[in-house]
């Protein structure tokens, strides 16, 4: 099914920072981290630390503008979206679960927001 193109930008962008966001934050907890309190080496995760935060700072922002365009509920779906990003991991499979529900839900691209007019006869 063809989604809205508006939607599908949305999606593709929510993607893209949801892998980025799950891959940062997997370097910062199991090499960053160990590393700074392990080995004493704490320059990977001064530099991955501050990246991470930005990213999951868009992360917010575009899975908010994604569930806002799709209409979900603020509970559960917008809150587990946004959550999505806190755990390692989770916001890939947060991201599968995404596009599988937008891609669902999807109105096709030509379909039109106009009201279905009455039957002829009803009031």
């Amino acid at each position: 099914m063809d989604i809205d193109p508006d939607m599908k930008s949305a999606l593709r962008r929510y993607q893209i920072i949801a892998y980025v966001v799950s891959v940062c934050l997997i370097v910062l907890m199991f090499v960053a981290v160990p590393l700074n309190h392990l080995a004493g080496y704490p320059q990977l995760s001064a530099v991955i630390s501050p990246v991470h935060g930005l990213g999951y700072m868009i992360y917010l922002a575009l899975g908010f503008d994604l569930a806002r365009r799709a209409d979900w509920p603020l509970w559960p779906r917008m809150v587990g979206l946004l959550l999505g990003g806190t755990v390692p991991v989770a916001s890939i499979f947060v991201e599968r679960w995404v596009t599988r529900t937008i891609l669902a839900e999807a109105k096709p691209s030509g379909e039109s927001e106009a009201p279905a007019t009455a039957e002829p006869g009803q009031a």
